[in-house]
């Protein structure tokens, strides 16, 4: 560790914003997976066919085996930006709270390969592949806390700036957030983007379409009114930091996601619709995460 070279503060944020956004690429790879219906463009795991670990001519279309050997080769590039974020925080000898949170990106990944496995092998279960997603929605947020913790010094105590009552506000909305994710998985499992032709119907969720929407939908108003309700008692106490615009980039972020999941239900679910709001969701959860995080603070390095 010590031939390296010493990373700067400016290298370290550097790597934090590649791996958070490779963090939410994939999300996004990921769910063009399905909605191509490639999910089985590589019908194994580890490999992509029984006998090799590329696609092979013939084996499925071309366009499905590009997709889905593709979202896996990002896997790669998301684990070089996690290995790297980490090596760099080792080597700068930075606190135990940001090695902790660096240290939870490279098992994040693997557990998420595991899963992916999983999901290949047992056919695109829709179960499965609620499993799937859900996780690197806790990446994501895990990345935003780094990323803005990674920009604090080390040698200084916290401070909360935010009162108890208005964390605890906090942290329900994230409770409620979790419900609107879950709940957007079931949706998708119900839907009509299978991730591939094959998958039968009794693989899907058999739960009118309807009411999983509408539970969606009214959880996400109640997501967005606790978000409401904690920026204007920031606002109210004047709280330091950056907890207020982070508030209130959120509570943008909330209102345009519910008007593309209005749009895309009334539209008949198109693809590209259900790609950005999936990529959306992960921008959001990092976004909570990183309000979340205003809540404690420590003086700023120097960049």
């Amino acid at each position: 560790m010590s031939r390296l070279p010493l990373p700067s503060i400016r290298l370290q944020k550097g790597l934090a914003v590649a791996n958070l956004i490779a963090q939410v690429g994939i999300m996004t790879t990921g769910v063009t997976v399905r909605i191509t219906a490639s999910g089985l463009g590589c019908e194994t795991w580890p490999r992509c066919n029984e006998d090799s670990f590329v696609p092979v001519p013939g084996a499925a279309p071309a366009l499905h085996q590009g997709v889905e050997f593709g979202n896996r080769l990002l896997t790669f590039v998301l684990t070089a930006a996690a290995v790297a974020l980490l090596l760099a925080i080792y080597r700068a000898g930075r606190r135990r709270g940001l090695k902790a949170l660096a240290w939870a990106m490279p098992a994040g990944i693997l557990a998420q390969a595991v899963i992916g496995g999983i999901t290949v092998l047992t056919g695109l279960v829709w179960w499965t592949v609620a499993l799937h997603l859900l996780p690197s929605m806790i990446l994501a947020w895990l990345a935003a806390v780094l990323l803005v913790r990674i920009g604090e010094r080390d040698d200084v105590p916290a401070r909360r700036v935010i009162p108890r009552p208005l964390t605890w506000l906090t942290w329900l909305s994230a409770v409620l957030l979790a419900g609107v994710l879950a709940l957007g998985t079931m949706v998708t499992g119900a839907g009509p983007h299978a991730g591939d032709a094959r998958v039968e119907a009794a693989d899907r969720l058999q739960w009118p379409i309807q009411w999983l929407v509408h539970f969606h939908a009214e959880l996400t108003v109640g997501y967005l009114c606790l978000v409401v309700g904690l920026v204007l008692g920031l606002l109210a106490l004047r709280a330091e930091g950056p907890a207020i615009r982070r508030g209130v980039i959120l509570i943008v972020m909330i209102v345009a996601q519910a008007i593309l999941g209005v749009t895309q239900y009334q539209l008949g679910v198109p693809g590209l619709l259900v790609v950005l709001h999936v990529t959306l969701a992960g921008a959001i959860t990092a976004m909570t995460g990183a309000l979340w995080a205003a809540g404690v603070l420590r003086e700023r390095v120097p960049a």
